[in-house]
Order: structure tokens, then sequence, then C-alpha cells
């Protein structure tokens, strides 16, 4: 019981919080600028009806006028009187369009030209549409709803009581001495009726009303409604009660169902929600729905109980409108969307075929059965992305206008802050993109290729937009962004490697006293015993420089390896020791600067025959010092 007493502290709120409302309501300077612009609408209005009525109350004189003629011919003058007859025959026929013209006219105003009501008891009984001097149309509907009250308050009322006087230029209705309303032609116009018709329709309106709102403000009628409440919020209790009652067992039994017909829910072998995790996963969504119910069922029973007592009336139909009028206003921007949906599908239908077609070229040119002259194979993914990127761009522009609030100043707003946001975040990363673009039509290099890039040495593993990924022979990954790859010099082992091989070189030194064939021939044997090294071309010798103390030579050799350049390096250095080691050819790297006396050797005596060795051996007779 204690929501059910909840219940009605709250309906008591809501109604005195309702009447405070009413009786606290104050006009504001909006509210009264448009009351002048809708009197000013009405006083247009009316004065283009008047303007009709005109036309037809001299069509009526005229009228009169021919038939007092007929009248007082005689009944040997058949010919002017054929001739009256026609005349009154076509003005009666005018008469009745302009009837039916002015009518149209009135229905047609109607639908847009909104007249002030007249709520005296919450229900509107008549509208006003016209001023009355100096009075204008919100003034009079405010001061008929007031008298109509005030006679209601009257103890001794009774429907007799109002009576229709007729003065010179308005009919009235009066209570005694006061006048409720005055009905002038204008109030006529608007209605399609006359004068008289209205003070008559009218009258009987507001006595109707009076008597209804008398009835239904009985203490017996309050007594019959204040107990049809209770029954009202008793049943809602009793259903709250069952509804949390059915919402128990259900937890029961989604609790007794684990691991019989709850086991949890596997996505390709992952298991995405255990049992137990399924269990309270249900209990959480079963137990939104209850709330989502009772709130539902307390909302709906809120307009009932404000529909039982004739004070609340109005809000009833408020809080319906808060929730049907938003559903029929969504429902109703859906079906007026679906022409922008459908032609934005068939925007997509035919850019989706585009795509395709973009894409079957791309695999062509990659697998080299379409061959453009002067556009290479490698260049087939990029320039598919970018043109995609521009077509999708072009869709979007397209498809913009034909979303749903695209013309709001809220929606351009944002798209613009978006923008800018995007420009200022972006601006490195557009660099990149932009210079890996380049890189990628450069032909600088490709996945697999050993290169260096600055001081970094390695192969690279993987080109995005962004960066470039290079491995070293330590297998250290270098990442290095587009843009500064861009602005490096590139120096690319494998590109000429597999055709006509990588040179490898490397330089030693010695003295004038080797014969300059004897060390080419020992650098090449060294060179074409080295692993790696192809012998077509066969390796060569370049004499560099002539220094003070030797001569410098560089071998050259060709690989088809380029990314074993380091073990290539190492077996051609140690192959040069042991052919010049052999050969009893000393190296002059490092140099020595301290005078020789052709006793001492830095050659192995491994290597050295028997009669070069002298003992003793003094290594400390020499003075080995930097190298140059």
């Amino acid at each position: 019981m204690k929501k059910c007493c909840l219940l009605l502290i709250l309906v008591l709120f809501s109604v005195a919080a309702y009447a405070q409302t009413n009786e606290g309501d104050v006009k504001v300077d909006s509210v009264a600028v448009a009351d002048s612009i809708k009197s000013e609408l009405l006083t247009a209005n009316t004065r283009m009806l008047q303007q009709l009525d005109s036309v037809r109350r001299v069509d009526s004189i005229r009228k009169a006028i021919l038939e007092e003629e007929l009248k007082s011919l005689k009944t040997t003058d058949n010919l002017k009187k054929e001739e009256l007859l026609a005349e009154l025959e076509r003005i009666k026929a005018d008469e009745q369009q302009k009837l039916a013209r002015q009518k149209a006219r009135v229905d047609s105003l109607k639908q847009f030209v909104k007249g002030y009501p007249v709520s005296p008891f919450y229900d509107t009984i008549l509208y006003v549409y016209t001023s009355l001097g100096p009075f204008q149309p919100h003034m009079r509907a405010a001061n008929t709803e007031k008298r109509i009250e005030e006679i209601e308050d009257d103890m001794l009322y009774h429907e007799d009581s109002i009576i229709i006087f007729n003065s010179e230029q308005t009919i009235d209705l009066l209570y005694r001495d006061v006048i409720i309303m005055s009905i002038t032609d204008a109030d006529a116009l608007w209605m399609g009726m006359s004068k008289e018709q209205l003070a008559a329709y009218n009258k009987k309106i507001i006595a109707q009303s009076i008597t209804d709102y008398r009835k239904a403000t009985s203490v017996q009628t309050l007594l019959k409604e204040i107990g049809l409440a209770i029954l009202v919020v008793v049943f809602v209790y009793f259903l709250i009660k069952y509804l949390n009652k059915g919402y128990k067992r259900l937890r029961v039994v989604i609790r007794d169902g684990r691991d019989k017909w709850i086991r949890g829910i596997k996505v390709r072998g992952y298991e995405l929600f255990t049992a137990q995790k399924q269990v309270v996963a249900m209990h959480i969504a079963l137990n939104i729905i209850r709330w989502i119910l009772v709130f539902l069922i307390i909302y709906l029973m809120l307009p009932v109980l404000f529909g039982i007592f004739p004070w609340t009336k109005t809000l009833s139909g408020t809080l319906f409108g808060y929730v049907l009028n938003p559903l029929k206003n969504i429902l109703t921007a859906i079906w007026d969307y679906i022409p922008k949906l459908i032609t934005i599908l068939i925007i997509l239908f035919v850019f989706r075929y585009v795509f395709k077609a973009l894409r079957f070229f791309r695999q062509e040119v990659e697998r080299g059965a379409l061959v453009i002259p002067g556009f290479y194979a490698d260049w087939a993914a990029p320039t598919y992305q970018i043109i995609r990127i521009l077509i999708i761009a072009f869709m979007l522009i397209v498809i913009f206008p034909l979303l749903p609030g695209s013309d709001s100043e809220v929606f351009r707003g944002v798209s613009v802050f978006l923008g800018i946001l995007f420009t200022f975040s972006s601006s490195g990363s557009l660099s990149n993109i932009f210079a890996g673009l380049v890189l990628t039509y450069m032909r600088a290099f490709k996945i697999g290729d050993r290169v260096k890039i600055g001081d970094s040495v390695g192969d690279i593993i993987e080109k995005t937009l962004l960066v470039t990924r290079i491995r070293t022979i330590k297998n250290e990954d270098i990442t290095i962004p587009n843009s500064t790859v861009l602005n490096s010099h590139t120096i690319n082992y494998s590109t000429a490697a597999g055709e006509v091989g990588l040179i490898v070189h490397t330089t030693v030194t010695i003295g004038y006293d080797v014969p300059w064939k004897h060390v080419h021939e020992l650098l090449v044997n060294a060179a074409s015993d080295t692993a790696y090294i192809i012998n077509n071309p066969k390796p060569f010798v370049l004499q560099t420089s002539l220094d003070d103390f030797y001569v410098s030579y560089q071998v050259n050799a060709y690989t088809k390896e380029p990314s074993k350049q380091a073990e290539i390096y190492s077996s051609l250095h140690q192959n040069i020791q042991d052919k010049f080691n052999e050969a009893g050819v000393e190296i002059m790297s490092p140099h020595y600067k301290a005078l020789r006396d052709g006793n001492q050797a830095t050659i192995p005596a491994d290597y050295l025959p028997p009669e070069y060795i002298t003992p003793p051996f003094r290594v400390s007779d020499l003075n080995k010092d930097e190298k140059k």
C-alpha cells in the first residue's frame, strides 16, 4: 500500500501544481507580440470577407428592386416581365455563387488562420476571430471566458437566464444585466451564419457548457471520480506487485538453468560469455525490462487519473502527447525521408559497381594481364587507393545534401568544426601521406630491398602511407616517417643486383716493393674464393692512389645477394689476408711510422718460408700507431 499512497500523493501534487500554474500565469512580451500579429491577420481577412459580403448585399438590394418592379407591371406587359425575370434569375445565380465562394473562402481561412479559443472549463466551446471597437479578438475571448466562469459561480443560475438582445450594430447575449458576448456581422461572416443564427448557437453551447461543468463538479460526481481513481491506483498496485513476482521467478529460472540450457556463448571457438557471465547479463537485462515496464505502467496510469477529474483533463492529453507526438514526428520524418533514402541507396548501388570495376582493373594490372605503357605494376595498388578516395569523396558530396539534418545550422557547425580539427591535428600526418605517395611513384625501393636511408642500413619490411620500416642485420626494426625518407638520400643495394649484380669493394695498401700485377692477382683470387661472388663478370682491381709509402688497391667484385653484404665483406677480408700471407706480401694498413730495418715482419710465422725467419722476433721493435 505504500506505493499506492505515493502514487496518490504524486497525483495530488500534480493537480495542485497545475492549479498554481493556471493562477500564476503571466503574459510575456513575446506572447503579446504574437497576439498582435495574429489580430492584424484576422482583421485583414475580416475586411476581405466584408468586401465579399458587401457585393452580395448590393446584389440583394438590386434583387429586391427588381421584384418590386415585377409586382408593379401590368399583366399585358409580357416582354418587360420576361426581361425582369431573366435578370432576377441571373442575380439569384450570382448570389448563390457568391455565397458558395464566401463559404469556401471562410473554410480555407480557418485551416491556417486560427481564432482565439474560449475555454471556460478547460474545454474550448467557441472561437473569436474579429475585434469589436478597441477590443482585440484575444481580449474578447478572455472577457467572454471570464464572464462564463462568473455565471457558473452564481448559485441562482438557470439556463433560461441567458437571453438574446438585439441592439443597433450587434446582437448581445445577456445574463441579467451583464453582457456575456456581443455578436457582429463580421463574427457571422466568419462562422458562415446570420447574426441571429450565431447568437442562438452561442447561447446554446454556453448554457450547455455551464450545465455540464456543474454536473461534473457535483459532490456525487466527485465521489464517483475519486472511487474510480482509487480503483485505478489499486489495479496498478497489484499489476506492479505481480510484475515483481514474475521478475523474481524468472530470476530463479535463469539461475537454475546455468550449465543446463545456459552454457555460455562461443564464437568460432572463442568463449565470449561463460555460463555465469551469461546468467548475470540476463539478470541485468531482465531488471532493465522490469523497470521500463513499471515506468510505462505508471506513465500510462497518470493520464487515466488526470482524465477522470475535470480540472486535470488537459493534463491527460498533454502526458499522452509527450509520448505520442515524438513517435508521430519520428514516423512522419521517416516516411518523408524514404524518397531521399531510396536515392542514397541507388547512388550506393551505382558506386558499388564502379568500385568493382576499378578493383578488376587493379588486379589485371598487378598480375600483368593489362599493360599500360609507362605505368608499372606496383603503381596499381596506390593508384587504386587514390582514385577510390576521390570517388568516395565525390560520393559523399552527392549524398551529403540528402542526409537528415544536413541543412540545419548545428549539422553545418559540427562539420566545420570537425574539418578544422582534422586540418590542425593531421598536418604532420598529411605530409607523411603525401611523401608516401611520392615515394611509391618514385619507385625508390620495394619490400625486401636492402637499402640505406640516412645512417640506417637494412631490409625494407613494410611500406605504409605514413612510415617505412626497415630491419637491420642485427634484427633491429627501425621506423622512419615517410617525410624523413623523402628528405634523406636513399641507397638501394637491390635494384641492379638481380640483373647486373651489386659491386662490393674494399681497399688495401701495399708497399711499392711488391709488383702491382702480383697484387692484382692476389686480390682477384681472394675475391673469386669469396662466397656469393659471381665469376661473370670477373672481379677487377682499381689502383685508386699512389701515396708516400704505399699504393692503394681497390678490389671490386659482383654479387647478386645484396642482403648478405656483411658476410661477403667478412669472407672477402679473410681471403685477402690469407692470400697475401701465403704469398709473403705485407699489407701496409695500418702503416708503420717507425723506420724498418728489414728484419722484422708483420706476417705470421706460419705463412713465412724458413729463410725469412730470423730470431729473435721482437714485436717491441715495431712502433704500431693509428690507421691512416
